[in-house]
Protein backbone atom coordinates (compact mmCIF):
# COMPACT_ATOMS: atom_id res chain seq x y z
CA UNK A 1 0.00 0.00 0.00
CA UNK A 2 2.78 2.35 0.66
CA UNK A 3 5.59 1.32 -1.27
CA UNK A 4 8.30 3.29 -2.68
CA UNK A 5 11.40 2.04 -4.17
CA UNK A 6 14.60 2.78 -2.23
CA UNK A 7 17.45 4.01 -4.97
CA UNK A 8 20.29 3.20 -2.85
CA UNK A 9 22.73 4.97 -4.86
CA UNK A 10 21.86 8.59 -3.90
CA UNK A 11 22.85 10.12 -0.50
CA UNK A 12 21.48 12.85 1.67
CA UNK A 13 23.11 16.03 1.20
CA UNK A 14 24.71 17.48 4.09
CA UNK A 15 22.69 20.85 5.85
CA UNK A 16 24.75 23.97 5.13
CA UNK A 17 22.59 26.75 6.42
CA UNK A 18 23.95 28.99 8.70
CA UNK A 19 22.30 29.54 12.06
CA UNK A 20 20.75 32.96 10.98
CA UNK A 21 19.27 31.29 8.07
CA UNK A 22 17.38 28.69 10.03
CA UNK A 23 16.87 30.95 12.87
CA UNK A 24 14.51 33.18 9.68
CA UNK A 25 13.19 30.47 8.37
CA UNK A 26 11.81 29.25 11.73
CA UNK A 27 10.28 32.92 12.64
CA UNK A 28 8.79 33.09 8.98
CA UNK A 29 7.47 29.80 8.88
CA UNK A 30 4.79 30.75 11.83
CA UNK A 31 4.81 27.56 13.66
CA UNK A 32 4.53 28.43 16.83
CA UNK A 33 6.49 26.79 20.08
CA UNK A 34 3.38 25.15 21.98
CA UNK A 35 3.27 24.82 25.81
CA UNK A 36 0.32 22.15 25.90
CA UNK A 37 -2.61 22.38 28.40
CA UNK A 38 -0.54 19.30 30.33
CA UNK A 39 2.47 21.37 30.96
CA UNK A 40 3.76 23.15 33.96
CA UNK A 41 6.90 25.47 33.01
CA UNK A 42 8.65 27.39 35.92
CA UNK A 43 11.41 29.76 34.91
CA UNK A 44 11.60 32.54 32.00
CA UNK A 45 10.62 31.58 27.99
CA UNK A 46 12.89 33.22 25.31
CA UNK A 47 12.14 33.15 21.70
CA UNK A 48 12.57 35.80 18.11
CA UNK A 49 9.54 33.27 17.42
CA UNK A 50 6.31 32.83 18.05
CA UNK A 51 5.08 31.18 21.10
CA UNK A 52 1.51 29.94 22.15
CA UNK A 53 0.61 28.89 26.09
CA UNK A 54 -2.19 26.59 26.78
CA UNK A 55 -0.24 25.59 30.11
CA UNK A 56 0.65 27.60 33.44
CA UNK A 57 3.51 29.24 33.33
CA UNK A 58 5.43 30.93 36.15
CA UNK A 59 8.36 32.79 34.47
CA UNK A 60 8.56 35.82 32.20
CA UNK A 61 8.18 35.44 28.58
CA UNK A 62 9.97 37.54 25.83
CA UNK A 63 9.12 37.05 22.01
CA UNK A 64 8.14 38.62 18.92
CA UNK A 65 4.18 37.30 19.41
CA UNK A 66 2.83 35.34 22.18
CA UNK A 67 -0.71 33.78 22.19
CA UNK A 68 -2.38 32.97 25.96
CA UNK A 69 -4.91 30.37 25.19
CA UNK A 70 -8.37 30.08 27.44
CA UNK A 71 -7.37 27.76 30.08
CA UNK A 72 -3.49 28.77 30.24
CA UNK A 73 -2.09 30.71 33.05
CA UNK A 74 0.64 32.83 32.77
CA UNK A 75 2.44 33.90 36.79
CA UNK A 76 5.51 36.14 35.50
CA UNK A 77 5.90 39.27 33.17
CA UNK A 78 5.31 39.57 29.33
CA UNK A 79 7.58 41.65 26.65
CA UNK A 80 6.09 41.00 23.02
CA UNK A 81 5.41 42.43 19.79
CA UNK A 82 1.95 41.17 19.95
CA UNK A 83 -0.11 39.28 22.19
CA UNK A 84 -3.24 37.57 22.40
CA UNK A 85 -4.93 37.20 25.44
CA UNK A 86 -7.24 34.57 26.22
CA UNK A 87 -6.29 33.14 29.79
CA UNK A 88 -5.15 34.84 32.71
CA UNK A 89 -2.37 36.96 33.02
CA UNK A 90 -1.07 37.58 36.80
CA UNK A 91 1.61 40.40 36.15
CA UNK A 92 2.97 43.21 33.73
CA UNK A 93 2.18 43.40 30.02
CA UNK A 94 4.05 45.15 27.53
CA UNK A 95 3.53 44.93 23.49
CA UNK A 96 2.87 47.31 20.78
CA UNK A 97 -0.10 45.06 19.89
CA UNK A 98 -2.48 43.82 22.77
CA UNK A 99 -5.52 41.70 21.82
CA UNK A 100 -7.64 40.47 25.07
CA UNK A 101 -10.50 38.30 24.19
CA UNK A 102 -13.60 37.95 26.46
CA UNK A 103 -12.16 35.18 28.30
CA UNK A 104 -8.74 37.19 29.31
CA UNK A 105 -8.00 37.89 33.06
CA UNK A 106 -5.44 40.36 33.88
CA UNK A 107 -4.17 41.56 36.86
CA UNK A 108 -1.09 43.96 36.05
CA UNK A 109 0.06 46.84 34.01
CA UNK A 110 -0.90 46.50 30.48
CA UNK A 111 1.73 48.84 28.38
CA UNK A 112 0.39 49.55 24.68
CA UNK A 113 1.14 50.96 21.21
CA UNK A 114 -2.60 49.48 19.88
CA UNK A 115 -4.96 48.07 22.33
CA UNK A 116 -8.51 45.76 21.62
CA UNK A 117 -10.69 44.91 24.21
CA UNK A 118 -13.76 42.60 23.79
CA UNK A 119 -16.52 43.00 26.29
CA UNK A 120 -16.47 40.57 29.21
CA UNK A 121 -12.68 40.94 29.70
CA UNK A 122 -11.01 41.65 33.43
CA UNK A 123 -8.41 43.74 33.76
CA UNK A 124 -7.41 44.96 37.45
CA UNK A 125 -4.21 47.68 37.10
CA UNK A 126 -2.90 50.45 34.73
CA UNK A 127 -3.47 50.80 31.28
CA UNK A 128 -0.44 53.51 29.55
CA UNK A 129 0.52 53.74 26.46
CA UNK A 130 3.76 52.71 24.87
CA UNK A 131 6.29 56.00 24.41
CA UNK A 132 7.44 55.30 21.37
CA UNK A 133 10.86 57.29 20.11
CA UNK A 134 8.95 58.62 16.78
CA UNK A 135 6.06 59.72 19.16
CA UNK A 136 5.49 63.81 19.64
CA UNK A 137 3.19 65.08 21.91
CA UNK A 138 -0.20 66.26 20.25
CA UNK A 139 -1.50 69.67 21.28
CA UNK A 140 -5.07 70.73 20.92
CA UNK A 141 -6.13 73.73 18.76
CA UNK A 142 -9.30 75.76 19.27
CA UNK A 143 -10.93 73.76 15.91
CA UNK A 144 -9.91 70.33 17.29
CA UNK A 145 -12.18 68.53 19.19
CA UNK A 146 -10.96 65.81 21.41
CA UNK A 147 -12.78 62.76 22.49
CA UNK A 148 -12.37 60.07 24.83
CA UNK A 149 -14.48 56.68 24.89
CA UNK A 150 -13.86 53.99 27.53
CA UNK A 151 -14.90 50.18 27.80
CA UNK A 152 -17.48 49.37 30.37
CA UNK A 153 -15.89 45.80 30.93
CA UNK A 154 -12.68 47.21 31.73
CA UNK A 155 -12.16 47.06 35.61
CA UNK A 156 -9.57 49.45 37.16
CA UNK A 157 -9.06 51.71 34.31
CA UNK A 158 -10.18 54.83 34.14
CA UNK A 159 -9.92 56.88 30.08
CA UNK A 160 -10.02 60.75 30.64
CA UNK A 161 -9.39 63.12 27.97
CA UNK A 162 -9.24 67.40 28.83
CA UNK A 163 -9.47 70.06 26.05
CA UNK A 164 -8.63 73.30 27.49
CA UNK A 165 -9.20 76.50 25.34
CA UNK A 166 -5.67 78.20 24.54
CA UNK A 167 -6.06 82.12 25.62
CA UNK A 168 -5.63 84.43 23.25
Amino acid sequence: MFSKTKDSSSTPEPLTSTSSESKRSTSQSGVPSIISADLRVTGNLKSDGDIQVDGYIEGDIDSATLTVGEGAHVKGHISCESVRICGTIDGAVKAKSVVMAKTARVIGDIIHDSLAIEAGAFIEGNIKRLEGVGRTSTVSSPSTSTSSSGSGSASGSTASTTAKPLAS
